[in-house]
């Protein structure tokens, strides 16, 4: 006789054996072991001397619960913490990371509807909706922070090291120019970088003295940044997502590829607008390549 087949064992907790829970939470044994496993639902009760685990009758709802989740594709430790949290507030986890998943999938969707266009031979006409022009600019220092980030964590790192560093200008003489983040090599789901964020100041032994404060909990440095010349193409606060910022990269690297420029440096982002305040449709964003002439 195995484990599934035992006949329910009741008692004042109305004990049921696997098979017996199995059935009435309408999932299978293998999906209860499962859960088990991950930590989402432990039996009531483990008999020392046969292995079979018994789970009470009011654990069925706890089960249904997680077998729908889990059909959420929601992590493993979200599940749980909605579980366990229940009621309102559960709820509002669930709604919290619905939000993130739909977003997650319009990100998928714009991708595939860019993707659709590369194959399809349409570059040329998405290449052409944006305006790429020469833009110099002068040798400055530049404090930074560089990490090794995916696109899915850019979001909150770029806005949060920015910040940092815009409020650390203040002991550097002051900021001098727009904060930018160069990308010393592919940033994607699947490679890291890594990002650099800069802002421009204007004294630099002040921030090599702020910057040896820092220690070296982060990886700060104070860097004097030749002139450059930019190949550049401005973009909209929506524009700047991922993956719609992609288009405005290869737009850039098919018009310098057009007019016999080179690379002359990492890729960068500079942001000249108060993005909280700016409107989907507001310019906040220069897609830059330094260049020199082939």
């Amino acid at each position: 006789m195995t484990e599934d087949d035992q006949v329910d064992v009741r008692d004042d907790d109305e004990l049921l054996t696997i098979g017996a829970f199995a059935a009435r939470a309408r999932l299978t044994a293998k999906a209860l072991r499962l859960y088990d496993r991950l930590g989402l639902l432990a039996p009531a009760r483990v008999d020392e001397t046969s292995g079979y685990r018994y789970y009470r009758a009011g654990q069925v709802d706890r089960a249904r619960l997680v077998a729908m989740l889990r059909q959420l594709d929601m992590p493993l430790a979200r599940i749980a913490e909605v579980v366990e949290t229940g009621g309102a507030e559960g709820a509002e986890l669930l709604a919290a990371y619905w939000a993130e998943a739909e977003g997650r999938f319009a990100a998928r969707r714009t991708l595939a509807e860019y993707l659709r266009g590369r194959l399809s031979g349409r570059n040329s006409e998405m290449y052409e909706k944006f305006e790429v022009e020469i833009v110099d600019v002068p040798e400055q220092v530049i404090i930074t922070e560089t990490r090794h980030v995916l696109a899915d964590e850019l979001p909150s790192w770029i806005p949060a090291a920015l910040g940092r560093l815009e409020e650390a200008a203040g002991a550097c003489g002051g900021a001098t120019g727009a904060p930018f983040v160069a990308y010393h090599a592919e940033v994607s789901m699947e490679s890291d970088g890594p990002a650099e964020s800069c802002v421009p100041v204007a004294d630099a032994a002040a921030a090599r003295a702020w910057a040896a404060a820092q220690g070296r909990s982060r990886r700060i440095e104070v860097k004097v940044e030749p002139a450059r010349r930019l190949a550049s193409t401005r973009i909209s606060k929506a524009q700047v997502a991922h993956p719609q910022i992609i288009a405005a990269f290869e737009a850039v690297e098919a018009w310098m590829k057009r007019e016999g420029w080179e690379y002359d440096g990492p890729c960068r982002e500079v942001y000249f607008a108060d993005w909280d305040a700016a409107g989907p449709e507001d310019p906040v964003c220069d897609v830059a390549f330094p260049v020199r002439r082939g």
